[in-house]
């Protein structure tokens, strides 16, 4: 995929091809320092020859001209050139101090090389090795915005390859995108996401040309170790990802197995307007989860399969959407949706059992469905694909916890965090406290999550439910009265409300509140949970009964959490709690 200028036939005649560094800085009428600068800050398309040779690049004119337009810099010209006679100043005093000091350096050296060789322990230093890495977002060179969804699609595939590399730590794509357009750099970012390296690149389209760049960084001292260009078409864009990956996981020299190696390798042909249609699915789900948006990618996915009913990626995608569907915030009956995502979740599994996202998907839903033991295997299956899977530990963590083994989910919760501190937050692992009965830690969690996030209705909801867990009904009123709007009137958030109604002696606000969940239910789907909710409330133990078996008819999520969760404590010692924790396999 890598084009040399002995095998190079895509440069167009109108195209200039400047063959050294002197000749780059010339045509840009600016010193080599300068372009140099640029080809590592700024990413300036810069393509090295297929050799070791020193400094033997080269460059296409139409690509700088096309690049300084997208970068706007001839706006920065005259900054460039205050920088440049700054540096000039800098470096003749510089030269003065080192002259000043390279006899006493000499002597210092000559000391420490005898002090080394005395001790045995003579030579240079090694770098460190790099065992984690982040891939920053692939910066959009296409010069038009509505090439985002490229951009952004290579970076998740990208991070999806390395991933699979057991050795070597990726951090997730939800925790890299937050330095979309970083406002710091390079070592504060590896520090920030705890990263040995850094991946940083771009890509530019062509019609269906497409060039990736990528470069390897070292997080600590900001050192760009590697750099290369790849070109080919968006038919051939999986082999293409495929080698940067390959060339990747060469350069920062990690152990690969052979199995991992098949899969790094792994690409075949797939039709430009099928990948189109799937990034732009994936794209639209990753912009929020409203309803509009999920909808609008699950066209997308199925676009895609009708134009190639065996790319199994536009499968895994429509998992995903199905699963968005099936939540409180949405009020859809769960049990469509769910065998929908089963269903998408094993076509995809069929098609490339090495896509862990699928088997993450399918285990998902098998914890729903109480279906335990296919879970746990899913999960760990991809785990073995993807060590540095976020959703994987999270998933085997939420399993660990309604078995009842806290200890154990919480650490699994905590090491998916590290990874991916975006998906796995504080919410997550607050809710996780709560029902480990850890309750002042949980809210240490929850309002660490508020602090950064005031209006987050998850975290709204669950410390509501831990206020009134605690016995403090009436200061989860107003965090609750908060989270309702913010949920869209979520009918799991208005059962909780009305049972801190009840609890803090407002019985009245109970009981108008339920009306309208009563309403609710006579035009649409309701969760039952919201009914158990406001009826332990209400102190009516038979009416939460009535509605937990209701919710056992609906495979209700809720009910994964059988065995730990506290707000089912004033049910526990009744047979009838007993026999259903026995049905849904818990016991």
């Amino acid at each position: 995929m890598v084009e040399s200028p002995e095998n190079s036939n895509s440069v167009k005649p109108s195209e200039e091809r400047l063959d050294s560094w002197k000749e780059i800085a010339a045509y840009l009428s600016r010193d080599v320092t300068t372009v140099q600068r640029w080809e590592k800050r700024e990413g300036m398309p810069v393509h090295r020859h297929l050799h070791d040779k020193s400094g033997s690049v080269y460059a296409l004119s139409a690509e700088l001209d096309d690049w300084l337009q997208s970068r706007n810099l001839r706006s920065r010209v005259q900054e460039e050139d205050l920088r440049e006679a700054e540096d000039q100043v800098r470096r003749k005093a510089a030269l003065r101090r080192l002259r000043y000091w390279a006899v006493a350096a000499a002597v210092v050296a000559i000391g420490l090389a005898a002090y080394f060789i005395a001790r045995g322990r003579g030579g240079a230093p090694t770098a460190v090795k790099i065992r984690s890495l982040a891939v920053l977002p692939l910066k959009n060179l296409s010069g038009d915005p509505s090439q985002e969804y490229l951009a952004d699609g290579m970076t998740d595939a990208l991070i999806g390859r390395l991933a699979g590399i057991h050795e070597l730590r990726v951090i997730s794509y939800t925790s890299a995108m937050r330095f979309k357009n970083p406002q710091i750099g390079i070592p504060e970012i590896a520090k920030d996401l705890g990263v040995d390296a850094l991946v940083e690149g771009s890509v530019m389209r062509q019609g269906d040309r497409i060039r990736v760049t990528a470069q390897l960084i070292r997080g600590a001292t900001d050192d760009h170790f590697w750099s290369e260009t790849y070109d080919g078409s968006l038919r051939d864009v999986l082999a293409l990802q495929s080698d940067v990956a390959q060339a990747i996981a060469e350069k920062v020299e990690v152990t690969v197995t052979g199995g991992e190696h098949e899969r790094l390798k792994a690409a075949r042909a797939v039709a430009p307007e099928v990948y189109e249609s799937y990034l732009k699915g994936r794209y639209a789900l990753d912009q929020s989860d409203k309803r509009s948006d999920i909808e609008l990618a699950m066209g997308d996915f199925r676009d895609a399969i009708k134009r190639d009913a065996s790319f199994a990626p536009a499968y895994v995608g429509l998992a995903e959407a199905y699963s968005e569907l099936d939540s409180n915030f949405i009020g859809d009956p769960p049990e469509a949706a769910r065998q929908n995502e089963m269903d998408a979740a094993r076509k995809a599994i069929e098609l490339d059992p090495d896509l862990y996202e699928a088997h993450d998907l399918l285990a998902d839903a098998e914890t729903e469905e109480w279906q335990w033991a296919e879970a746990e295997t899913e999960y760990q299956r991809a785990l073995e694909l993807n060590a540095s899977d976020p959703l994987a530990h999270l998933g085997l963590a939420w399993w660990l916890l309604s078995h009842g083994r806290a200890d154990e989910a919480l650490e699994w919760a905590e090491r998916g965090r590290e990874l991916d501190p975006v998906t796995i937050d504080s919410t997550d692992i607050g809710w996780m406290l709560v029902n480990a009965r850890r309750y002042d830690e949980a809210l240490r969690e929850l309002r660490t999550s508020l602090t950064s996030a005031p209006d987050d209705p998850v975290a709204l909801w669950d410390t509501g439910i831990l206020l009134i867990i605690k016995n403090q009904p009436r200061d989860a009123i107003p965090v609750l009265e908060k989270a309702l709007p913010l949920s869209n009137r979520s009918p799991g958030v208005m059962g909780t409300l009305i049972c801190a109604y009840a609890r803090a002696g407002r019985r009245s606000d109970a009981l108008r509140l339920l009306a309208e969940l009563n309403g609710r239910r006579q035009k649409g789907f309701v969760p039952a949970q919201a009914f158990v909710e406001a009826y332990l409330g209400l102190g009516e133990n038979d009416q939460a009964f009535a509605w937990l078996e209701q919710g056992y008819k609906e495979h209700s999520i809720s009910l994964s959490l059988l065995k730990v969760d506290p707000r089912y404590d004033p049910l526990r010692s009744d047979p009838r709690f007993a026999d259903l924790v026995h049905r849904v396999g818990l016991d």
